[in-house]
């Protein structure tokens, strides 16, 4: 018995750590040379603009509840909970990835698992806390086995993400992992490369950073990522911590 109780441990663990890695297309590979395999017709659709939003006369509540009954994709067959986002409602700084994961969708609260632990401790570097900020996801449903989002799925989500930040107007969005960054800013282009400059996503500036998941693998390259998170402070004016 204790040895059966064992074994489901190290599968229960296993598993977990699979997943977190896998999720936003990190796994055991460098963001760098990760092919995304992001639909290349996403890449030749312009922007949705605000005023094109499906959602304009509806405030942030209303919108979550949308949200929460949207039927308007496949991911609704699989999904335990739809995660809309979750933080201050008039943030300053707003934290974008690409999809739940496997403890994200069993609680319906983005980033909760490991990379989210992480992410919190990214964001009390700042002075901030995760009350402070807003943190969402593209895609508002985990995608079976975290695989990357569809373009059908990406078409249906990203309105609410428009009217989430049309709504709580950030002064700054740190898009979190290459799919993120690549979904927001219409780019095939490499995180490497994105991140640590600023960019505009519907006069909004975007910052691309390492996704928390791949720094649990690739501690070396926390480094960058503050380097990236201090200039987001320094856009902010908030006061570097010595």
């Amino acid at each position: 018995m204790n040895i059966h109780r064992q074994l489901s441990q190290i599968v229960t663990t296993t598993r977990e750590y699979i997943e977190e890695q896998v999720q936003l297309g990190f796994f055991d590979m460098d963001e760098e040379t990760k092919n995304t395999e992001i639909p290349q017709d996403i890449f030749q659709n312009n922007h949705l603009k605000p005023e094109e939003s499906l959602y304009l006369d509806l405030d942030l509540d209303n919108l979550k509840m949308e949200a929460l009954d949207c039927h308007k994709c496949q991911l609704d067959q699989s999904r335990i909970h739809v995660v809309f986002g979750t933080g201050n409602q008039k943030a300053d700084l707003m934290f974008v990835g690409e999809a739940p994961g496997a403890e994200e969708d069993r609680t319906g609260k983005p980033f909760v698992g490991r990379a989210g632990q992480l992410l919190t401790k990214i964001i009390q570097s700042t002075g901030l806390t995760r009350d402070d900020v807003y943190i969402a996801n593209v895609l508002k449903c985990r995608p079976p086995g975290n695989r990357n989002p569809k373009s059908n799925e990406i078409e249906q989500c990203e309105p609410y993400l428009l009217r989430q930040i049309d709504l709580i107007e950030p002064k700054v969005i740190c898009a979190l992992g290459t799919f993120a960054a690549q979904i927001l800013l219409r780019t095939d282009e490499r995180i490497s490369k994105l991140r640590g400059n600023f960019y505009n996503y519907h006069g909004t500036k975007v910052m691309p950073t390492y996704h928390p998941a791949y720094l649990l693998r690739n501690p070396e390259n926390k480094r960058q990522v503050w380097e990236d998170i201090q200039k987001v402070m320094a856009e902010l004016r908030l006061p570097t911590p010595n």
